[in-house]
């Protein structure tokens, strides 16, 4: 089952949260009683909520786990005017963790979700009680990166005819795309929508390089140093957080761990979920019961 509840986000922007338990925990109070505790998942870059089912499903036997559609992204509103700052994004999580009731909380993010998660962490600590940051640099990317971004937008031929073409090309024919990744292929069908003249993304295109833009010019570092709640950052092996930058991210958090997950890439908890589940399950036991 999936239980969407509306929460709204800073400016107003409506959001679309998710649970995916069976049955949701919905009691605050019994769950500090008991040692569980809420978790936030929060995706990355063109992700949604439902690409955390898998990892939400089992999270729920010990948490009320809930997995956020960011503005911009899965059913959440995508106003045209609406702020895809930095700010925004760390707001709307603010709001949606003291709307259901989960502070303080375990936040849980992928790439530009897992800098989510370490921003709220350093400016209201109080609300967290731990992050879990997924393959998501430390350092700026720079000019020539978003203009690969953008160049590689151009290069997507949407509409897509079916959802096996979208598979196809994101699996295989996608030039970013090293070797044939199935896994890849179906985490961007799940971000397709059908319309009148064929398949196209959930999100604005132009949106996502406005969200982008907002982060690779500048280094987190400093916000690093500031989460002062335990820190796991977890890398697979072919992803894009290098092994070094990784343990140089552990050394400047206060509290940091470090894992990684063999035979995955930048989509860590969709391309190897039981390698993921083992990386970070024994860090959730630890702050549940810290």
């Amino acid at each position: 089952m999936a239980r969407r509840i509306d929460v709204t986000g800073t400016d107003g922007v409506r959001l679309a949260a998710w649970e995916f338990g069976d049955p949701p925990k919905t009691d605050p109070a019994k769950e500090q009683d008991d040692g569980t505790s809420g978790v936030l998942l929060l995706h990355g870059l063109m992700g949604r909520a439902s690409h955390w089912a898998s990892t939400a499903r089992w999270l729920s036997e010990r948490h009320r786990a809930v997995a956020l559609d960011q503005r911009g992204h899965g059913r959440s509103d995508k106003p045209v005017q609406a702020a895809f700052t930095r700010e925004a994004y760390v707001d709307d999580a603010e709001a949606a963790l003291e709307q259901l009731g989960l502070a303080p909380a375990v936040l849980v993010g992928h790439a530009m979700g897992a800098l989510t998660a370490w921003q709220l962490a350093a400016k209201r600590p109080d609300l967290v009680r731990g992050v879990i940051i997924c393959d998501m640099r430390a350092s700026a990317l720079g000019a020539a990166s978003q203009r690969e971004w953008a160049d590689w937008f151009k290069s997507w031929p949407v509409p897509f005819a079916t959802l096996a073409d979208v598979r196809k090309w994101f699996g295989e024919d996608d030039p970013w795309v090293e070797r044939p990744n199935p896994a890849r292929g179906e985490f961007y069908a799940e971000v397709m929508h059908e319309c009148e003249d064929g398949w196209r993304p959930v999100f604005e295109l132009d949106q996502m390089l406005a969200s982008r833009e907002t982060w690779v010019y500048d280094a987190h570092w400093e916000e690093l140093a500031q989460v002062q709640c335990p820190a796991l950052v977890v890398r697979g092996l072919d992803g894009e957080l290098g092994r070094a930058e990784a343990q140089e991210m552990v050394r400047v958090l206060p509290r940091g761990e470090y894992a990684e997950v063999a035979d995955a890439g930048h989509l860590v908890h969709y391309d190897q979920p039981e390698g993921w589940r083992a990386a970070i399950e024994p860090f959730l036991d630890g702050v549940r019961m810290g």
